[in-house]
């Protein structure tokens, strides 16, 4: 699971640079961060940054969320699509604000 979002990161934004930060694995972009994922007991986290929250909203509402973080029960299917779209949603808003 962790693996395939790491791939699903990588090929959404391949020029992000992977780093570890607040414990957990994070690609950075522009140096800055573009997403973070860990793994819990019972799900995923994916942390992409409030922005990347409010753009996804609607698709994210089935998911248990904090401010910038939503949380996949590891006994669900992954939605790695969405992982994907939200991804080069947050890249594109990073290259915006660094240009």
């Amino acid at each position: 699971m962790l693996q395939r979002i790491r791939l699903t990161i990588r090929k959404a934004a391949p020029e992000a640079v992977e780093t570890i930060s607040y414990q957990m694995p994070t690609f950075k972009l522009n140096g800055k961060g573009l997403v973070y994922f860990a793994a819990y007991e019972n799900h995923i986290g994916f942390y992409p940054i409030p922005s990347g929250m409010k753009a996804f909203e609607k698709e994210l509402s089935p998911f248990k969320q904090g401010k910038g973080s939503v949380q996949f029960p590891i006994d669900q299917p992954i939605p790695y699509d969405l992982v994907r779209r939200i991804v080069v949603f947050r890249a594109k808003e990073n290259r915006e604000r660094s240009g």
